[in-house]
């Protein structure tokens, strides 16, 4: 394992809970980025947030800079479109199902203890671990 390999995974862990740390003692919220997604584009009721536009703006533009500045992705797609665009669908009706994402219920909400949290996190674990079998053992997807 290289030096890089895995300095930079724990430097988003850390900006994420700075990020998250940030925004919860500046604005007494809890951070999760379905939510702010949703209120980008006012589809929790409330209008369009200038907050969400911002911070959407901020994860495009920091990943826009890390592109450019620091290192290129290597992005292989692997899977159809329209797989990705059916599971992208249900990503985002369980985040509103489930009142929040990986990122509102599994660095927030596990940080704060919350029972809810705590269950959804668990779910979610549990859920991609048994997908993750299925496909790859049970239906012959890639090994």
């Amino acid at each position: 394992m290289s030096q890089l390999s895995y300095i930079w995974p724990l430097s988003g862990g850390l900006l994420i809970g700075l990020s998250a740390a940030l925004y919860l003692l500046l604005d007494g919220r809890v951070a999760g980025i379905s939510g702010l997604v949703a209120s980008a584009f006012g589809w929790t009721g409330a209008g369009v947030s200038p907050l969400g536009i911002g911070f959407m703006g901020g994860i495009i533009g920091g990943a826009g800079v890390a592109f450019a500045y620091i290192r290129h992705a290597e992005l292989t797609i692997s899977s159809s479109p329209l797989l990705l665009i059916a599971g992208g669908l249900l990503v985002g009706f369980g985040t509103r199902l489930g009142s929040g994402c990986t990122s509102g219920h599994g660095v927030c909400g596990l940080a704060r203890l919350s029972p809810r949290s705590i269950v959804a996190t668990g779910t979610f674990m549990a859920v991609a671990a048994l997908t993750v079998f299925v496909t790859r053992h049970l239906i012959g997807g890639v090994a």
